[in-house]
């Protein structure tokens, strides 16, 4: 906890900007301020946002938005995107019922 409370003191406190309204996860409705106001809460990490906000969870993946979402952490924590740990990319699923798994034909 004392790591997260220097990494805190050397970013500062949350300040608005005047463009923290646009959407950067369209799936997810995710703004540039809720990923600025989630690094000064703490999460360092684009795993951690993206558990907390679900940026990059949406239909398309992150497909549209992982990007932008890096360059922001990056930006608010004074690093380099290219140091941020990637997050694991998973295929776009959809809930099955149980009696299709059922079926014997598959159908």
């Amino acid at each position: 906890m004392n790591n997260v409370n220097n990494r805190l003191c050397q970013i500062g406190s949350f300040i608005p900007e005047s463009d923290d309204d646009v959407i950067i996860c369209r799936c997810e409705e995710i703004t540039k301020g809720d990923i600025r106001k989630a690094v000064h809460e703490g999460m360092f990490t684009l795993t951690e946002i993206r558990r907390y906000l679900r940026v990059g969870m949406g239909l398309c993946q992150g497909q549209s938005c992982s990007r932008q979402t890096k360059l922001i952490v990056s930006g608010e924590l004074g690093i380099p995107d290219y140091k941020l740990e990637p997050v694991t990319s998973r295929s776009p699923m959809r809930p099955i019922e149980m009696k299709i798994w059922g079926n014997e034909n598959g159908l």
